[in-house]
């Protein structure tokens, strides 16, 4: 896909987001529109995956470490052709597979069960050692948030990572600066990030999340890179894409009401129409 086409399906990967969470009324839009650009590019250019063979064994793997931006994840899945749009609408009812964490057992393209904070990077890192040992050649992405890597387990995983030289994984931190109680760096400072990640010897490259041109040169970067892991910090905008969520600490956990509802699909209608004028 080129620029272009990726944008347009960020904004379908947004509407996605925001109908699964509307009608849940429950789940976590801030966190996944803030990444829908990072889902969009793995799913839609950087990942080796085929739709109609899910558990391929030489299929790269990705792991949601932030098990709660679900919603971000399941859009991507849905159009990207792994099971049909309108079960978007599902999430989260009851006897819908779409749950609300990811479910690896009954969710077709779904690599790891997640929600616990933390544990991500540890599977994603069992993962790529797996890799390493059985001779297979693909590739590790894991998601974490930057509220969830003040877990101690991300950063156990961080060194195991950089001491395996394991250059096979990439781990993507979505910075959107937010977490559930406030800003990060007021809750409790994760910063610098991009120093902690070096110093348990990984590549570090830092960019704009929501920028395709400079997420596409990441990724390429990080496949360029060899001997050790890439941690690509992408510095986002919770809520990125409707108006009234962007920037917004109340929007991490909440689903819109009906009105609210009207407007941001507004919003990113407005959005897709400016970009096919392109």
């Amino acid at each position: 896909m080129n620029k272009l086409e990726l944008q347009k399906t960020a904004v379908e990967v947004r509407k996605g987001i925001v109908e699964g969470v509307h009608a849940a009324k429950a789940g976590h839009p801030g966190g996944s529109l803030s990444a829908a650009d990072i889902f969009t590019y793995l799913y839609f250019e950087e990942m080796h995956i085929d739709p109609k063979n899910p558990k391929d064994p030489d299929r790269d793997r990705f792991v949601l470490s932030k098990g709660h931006t679900a919603p971000g994840l399941y859009s991507a899945l849905a159009h990207r052709g792994y099971f049909p749009v309108e079960d978007l609408l599902t999430l989260r009812h009851t006897g819908s597979y779409l749950q609300g964490h990811p479910d690896m057992k009954h969710i077709p393209g779904v690599d790891m069960s997640s929600g616990s904070l933390g544990q991500g990077l540890s599977a994603a890192c069992g993962m790529a050692l797996g890799a390493k040992k059985s001779g297979k050649d693909f590739r590790v992405y894991a998601l974490c948030g930057d509220g969830e890597i003040q877990e101690g387990q991300i950063w156990e995983a961080a060194m195991f990572a950089g001491f395996r030289k394991l250059d096979n994984l990439c781990v993507v931190v979505d910075n959107n600066n937010l977490q559930i109680d406030g800003p990060i760096d007021e809750v409790c400072s994760p910063y610098p990030i991009d120093k902690k990640f070096e110093a348990f010897n990984f590549h570090v490259i830092n960019i704009d999340g929501n920028d395709f041109d400079q997420i596409k040169a990441a990724f390429d970067e990080a496949k360029a890179t060899k001997g050790m892991p890439t941690a690509i910090i992408a510095r986002t905008v919770k809520g990125k894409g409707v108006s009234f969520m962007e920037n917004n600490v109340g929007w991490h956990g909440k689903a819109p009401n009906d009105e609210e509802f009207a407007v941001a699909m507004e919003d990113l209608r407005k959005a897709g129409e400016a970009l096919c004028q392109k």
